[in-house]
């Protein structure tokens, strides 16, 4: 399948992929990842070993992307909780009597 990284084409073929990061010790994943095999790694070291270019040369994005589309399992960041509401004594009193919060 045709990609393009860091505006340069690359044909990559999913069986390339698993080739290129089998002796590839996966690095500590802290953001987006792709599985390979039974591997996790972290998505720029993927997009460098594939391309053979600097992880500051491309995003993310692309090398998820196109490893999307080759079949691979991918995750992203995980969501960000929403911030917890922080109540007033008054109304924390309220909420532990189950009595309706006053506005």
């Amino acid at each position: 399948m045709r990609c393009v990284i860091a505006r340069f084409p690359f044909d990559l073929t999913k069986s390339g992929v698993l080739e290129s990061m089998k002796s590839v010790k996966p690095e500590q994943v802290t953001g987006e990842s792709v599985i390979i095999g039974r591997r996790t790694y972290p998505v720029k070291q993927v997009g460098q070993v594939i391309t053979r270019q600097d992880r500051r040369d491309f995003s993310a994005g692309e090398v998820l992307r196109a490893m999307t589309q080759l079949g691979f399992t991918c995750r992203g960041l995980p969501q960000a909780a929403a911030p917890a509401r922080v109540l007033d004594p008054s109304q924390q009193a309220s909420a532990m009597l189950g009595a309706p919060a006053a506005v």
